[in-house]
């Protein structure tokens, strides 16, 4: 009994110590000086790998089954184009297939209808900048009359954004010391740093979207893929004495 009884005491005076440390383990920052908040950001510049489009097929017909199968023939024939062109089945994803009626108005008279409006678009990837322009008018020759982009992006920024965000850390780092400098203080210590966000810069749209059913031949058709910057901002908190 006495063995019962020590052992019951032990494990009751043991849970009280736990839940005393968990408490106590929440650190408490004292402040001996002056609280400084800095805002910082970071930047690289990269030049973009990824070209994106809307690309695809709008036909029109008297009948809905006729718009249906003339979109479809064509549309097999730009996305045999694409696949001549290497692009990955991965990289071309349909991003819109729509059928609607079309009326003819005149004033004081019922609507009529004359055919049928097909579209099927697909959204397509090009890793290969330097053929982007060329595969662009594969498309049209192949029956694309419809064109949007391409958007400019980065693939994978990941790495870019990490360098930014060392950047910013620099940059907070060296803004702390000018306060500190200015006030006749110096930075004693870090209380805190937190990631304001990232800035994905949207793809850069490039003036090739367009109608092509009426469009006359063109020239070759060049792509500038330029640079874009990649930014990150942090917030800082600095303890100066």
């Amino acid at each position: 009994m006495r063995n019962m009884l020590m052992t019951a005491m032990a494990l009751s005076v043991s849970a009280v110590p736990a839940s005393a440390a968990a408490q106590a383990a929440v650190p408490v920052t004292v402040l001996a000086g002056t609280r400084l908040d800095v805002s910082a950001t970071g930047e690289v510049t990269r030049v973009p790998d990824l070209a994106i489009i809307s690309a695809g097929v709008q036909t029109l017909q008297p009948t809905a089954t006729g718009a249906i199968e003339e979109n479809a023939t064509r549309m097999e024939r730009v996305r045999a184009a694409l696949k001549r062109a290497g692009i990955a089945d991965k990289d071309i994803q349909t991003s819109s297939i729509n059928l609607n009626p079309e009326y003819h108005y005149e004033n004081n008279q019922p609507p009529r209808l004359t055919g049928y409006r097909a579209t099927n678009t697909v959204n397509v990837k090009f890793r290969d900048l330097k053929r982007t322009g060329s595969i662009l008018d594969a498309l049209v020759a192949e029956g694309a009359n419809q064109i949007n982009g391409p958007n400019l992006t980065i693939d994978k920024p990941d790495a870019a954004y990490d360098e930014s965000r060392v950047k910013a850390i620099a940059v907070g780092q060296a803004r702390a010391e000018l306060y500190a400098r200015a006030l006749g203080k110096r930075v004693v210590r870090i209380l805190s740093v937190s990631e304001s966000g990232a800035y994905v810069p949207p793809p850069m749209p490039l003036a090739y979207a367009r109608d092509m059913v009426a469009a006359a031949p063109m020239a070759k058709t060049e792509i500038d893929p330029g640079t874009q910057q990649l930014q990150v901002s942090v917030s800082m908190s600095f303890e100066l004495q």
